[in-house]
């Protein structure tokens, strides 16, 4: 929201009050508080008929600064006021209070604040300036219509770039943009998000985390050109600013705050196949399609089910149209004995004509009105009620519902929608609407990934979600929403995921294809090579069916050589799925996100690191030209074996089966024996294939069982022409080493070397951890 008409003057209506210099500092052993004065005090006269400023500074977790901006304190903020923090008290800090300034250190991250005009806030980390809130930055904005704000404006650098924000697809850097986190159903194609979270972080290596689940309005760049600027209504603002030594660091850190994501069951990331939305279908078309897949070797791990599974205008009543399915349960059995999970589509909205509408109605389930009745509208569904879930029976109504559709054999949910939640109404427990807007979708997808803990166990809930706020990264997995049939939707999907990605999610997806109408060969092709090299991969439309021989033969083949190639790669991606969910950080990452030091990194959005060696370069024409850059060091190409030399931008040509897939040097990327399913022993015949390992470098690899343990350790030391490779873990046997690239080789100890296609493979001899390896 914009407060300034230009540089000097204020917007009609609108007094900005700005700490003009310190009256006092109270500071403590873990706190400091500091009293600004809006204007100079000539005489003790002056304190009369005067507002303060009220500024807290603390830190819940090091490197973390907690910055909570007050002007009448004691306004009531009904719930949700605040997101839930996984942390509580203080850490230790540094108070360093003197004559000219008072700071507050926590880690390596610095707050000072300046106690003569002009007051200044500046961050800092180490020795370096992180950014900076300057005069007539920090304000209590006045509105003559009694709607006032508090804004803050944080200093932008030269060359500082601001990613994040949610799963945007605007542009990938946010400086200019005018960004209200404000869940909306808009598509892929515009300004709107599913996933609006108040945090940003910037290449100069720090965060801000604006703990407010209503509406925060975000001006990065786009009225003060040199600041990012973010403003709530009300009488009070709270903020972290988050330094880290990486931009690793500073994700780990917020989602420290915030919570990390869950590890997805192994199954999740085989191939999702579905119903798409409005096609017409019943047991005999899901049978046909499964054992489609099954013949002409397509390994398929989840089918889901669309909307239509019920009846149309009776969503949800969570029961199966026995028109179309009269034996709902026979067929799940029949689909699981193929070897499939079954997903099926949900919402939190409840139809008048559903027999549960009048079940929720009378026991107070659903969203009332102020005069008590119930909130209707007729948009999506007719006469839709929606689900209070701040009501703790509705909570267990509503997870009723779904248990027993587990119990037939259902094991994941599509948690549709939760983003058009209205601003009129009445909470059970009387949270305030416009915070419970964003908010909303964190109770309704919370209450769905609980019940798939309790029926499956820890680490086998999977959602297909699509709406989030701050926090939601806890329930994965969440897919992009309703994207085009075009190459220019799925590079704003790739733009929207790679944002989310840096917005503290580990886990996304897309619906490979587009959405809305129906791709042409070529696109559907190129999204198929882009679909499988992602977190999750699913085949989803609107009005037609996405199995690929609807297509043509060439698509067929296309699905099955890359679906196969994720599977053998499950080895490395699930063991970065593992650091994605203790750290924070995601599995596909933005360059930014590894290569910080690189600037040429700081705006390339067409294409991703997976994991932090496989650089992916998805294709966007029709053309079959692949534009993309490799930053310093040496690539090699993991299909073709083609060594590069990177620190420089490429442009190639590649047919259906190939497209820019190149790990970095000094990678070991285990590549597993299994290629028809996702979930099996890792470790078992794992492959270990070793990458432009530099003289004086070590590469290592952590191979994971499917619950997530380390089963499986192995390093690669080079020292001149020798390399060491060790291994450790539960299962040190039946591992090999394949050296990239490397023909020839001298001597080696402890094991048995023989020529491969792709370079030399070493088996280790029996008993033995480690082998020494001889240029």
């Amino acid at each position: 929201m914009k407060f300034s008409d230009g540089y000097w003057m204020t917007r009609e209506g609108y007094q900005a009050l700005s700490p003009y210099e310190i009256h006092d500092v109270k500071a403590e052993q873990d706190s400091i508080t500091v009293y600004a004065t809006h204007r100079h005090l000539e005489t003790r006269g002056n304190t009369l008929n005067e507002p303060l400023m009220t500024m807290e500074f603390s830190s819940p977790l090091p490197d973390v600064i907690r910055v909570k901006l007050y002007h009448h304190k004691g306004t009531l903020r009904k719930g949700p006021s605040s997101f839930p923090l996984l942390t509580s008290g203080n850490a230790p800090v540094v108070v360093d209070n003197n004559e000219a300034f008072v700071s507050l250190s926590s880690g390596d991250t610095t707050v000072t604040i300046t106690k003569k005009h002009p007051v200044s806030i500046t961050y800092t980390y180490k020795d370096k300036k992180l950014t900076s809130s300057g005069t007539r930055s920090t304000a209590y904005i006045k509105a003559e219509d009694g709607n006032h704000h508090f804004r803050e404006q944080l200093s932008l650098s030269v060359g500082e770039t601001v990613y994040g924000l949610g799963e945007r697809f605007t542009s990938f850097v946010k400086n200019g943009q005018v960004v209200d986190i404000w869940n909306q159903d808009g598509g892929t194609a515009s300004e709107q998000s599913y996933k609006n979270i108040p945090f940003y972080l910037t290449n100069r290596g720090y965060g801000v985390f604006v703990n407010h689940p209503e509406l925060v309005s975000f001006e990065v760049g786009s009225e003060m050109v040199s600041k990012t600027q973010f403003s709530v209504q009300g009488e009070c603002l709270e903020y972290f600013l988050i330094g880290g030594q990486s931009l690793k660091d500073v994700l780990q850190n917020y989602t420290s705050l915030t919570g990390k994501p869950a590890l997805p069951p192994a199954w999740s990331y085989g191939l999702w196949l579905t119903t798409s939305f409005t096609t017409n279908y019943d047991e005999a078309t899901v049978t046909s399609f499964v054992e489609g897949m099954a013949e002409r070797d397509l390994p398929l791990a989840v089918f889901h089910f669309d909307c239509f599974w019920m009846k149309e205008y009776e969503w949800c009543n969570f029961e199966w149209d026995e028109r179309v399915f009269p034996d709902p349960v026979g067929m799940l059995e029949r689909l699981k004995a193929k070897g499939l999970k079954i997903c099926v589509w949900i919402n939190p909205y409840i139809a008048q004509r559903s027999a549960l509408f009048d079940e929720g109605m009378e026991k107070g389930y659903l969203l009332k009105k102020q005069d008590g009745s119930v909130w209707q509208w007729d948009l999506w569904q007719y006469g839709m009620g929606i689900v209070d879930f701040t009501n703790p029976a509705a909570c267990q109504w509503f997870k009723d519902k779904l248990s027993a559709l587990m119990d037939m054999g259902v094991d994941s949910f599509k948690t549709d929608f939760g983003e058009r939640i209205p601003t009129d109404v009445v909470y059970y427990d009387g949270s305030d609407p416009q915070q419970m807007h964003n908010y909303y979708t964190q109770l309704y997808n919370k209450v769905v990934f609980e019940l798939l803990e309790e029926k499956r166990g820890k680490g086998e809930a999977a959602l297909f979600a699509r709406s989030a706020t701050a926090g939601g990264q806890q329930f994965p997995v969440h897919w992009g929403g309703d994207c085009e049939a075009t190459y220019e939707s799925m590079a704003e999907s790739l733009r929207g995921g790679l944002s989310l990605g840096l917005s503290g999610f580990g886990y996304w997806s897309h619906d490979i294809g587009g959405f809305e109408q129906s791709s042409p060969p070529d696109l559907y092709k190129r999204w198929v090579q882009f679909g499988l090299l992602s977190s999750h991969s699913r085949l989803h439309g609107s009005t037609s069916y996405r199995v690929p021989w609807l297509y043509d033969e060439e698509a067929v083949d296309v699905l099955r050589h890359f679906t196969k190639l994720k599977m053998r790669l499950m080895p490395y991606l699930f063991g970065k799925s593992v650091e994605s969910s203790s750290r924070g950080i995601p599995l596909m990452r933005a360059m930014v996100l590894e290569f910080g030091d690189d600037p040429t990194c700081d705006y390339v959005d067409r294409q991703y690191m997976l994991g932090d060696n496989l650089l992916v370069a998805p294709i966007f024409n029709a053309e079959g030209e692949a534009t993309y850059y490799l930053p310093q060091g040496t690539w090699t190409h993991f299909l073709t074996g083609e060594r590069v030399q990177g620190g420089s931008w490429h442009k190639e040509r590649y047919d259906y089966f190939n497209l820019p897939l190149f790990v970095r040097e000094n990678s070991l990327i285990p590549i597993g024996k299994e290629e028809n399913k996702p979930d099996y022993n890792y470790a078992d015949g794992v492959m270990l294939q070793l990458f432009a390992l530099q003289d004086g470098s070590v590469a290592s690899a952590s191979v994971p069982t499917m619950k997530g343990e380390l089963q499986l350790s192995v390093k690669a030391t080079r020292s001149g022409n020798q390399i060491t490779v060790e291994a450790e873990g539960n299962n040190t046997e039946g591992w090999s080493l394949l050296l990239r690239g490397e023909y020839a080789i001298s001597d080696v100890q402890n094991g048995q070397a023989s020529a491969h296609e792709q370079g030399t493979l070493v088996v280790p001899a029996s008993g033995f951890k480690s082998v020494v390896i001889t240029l």
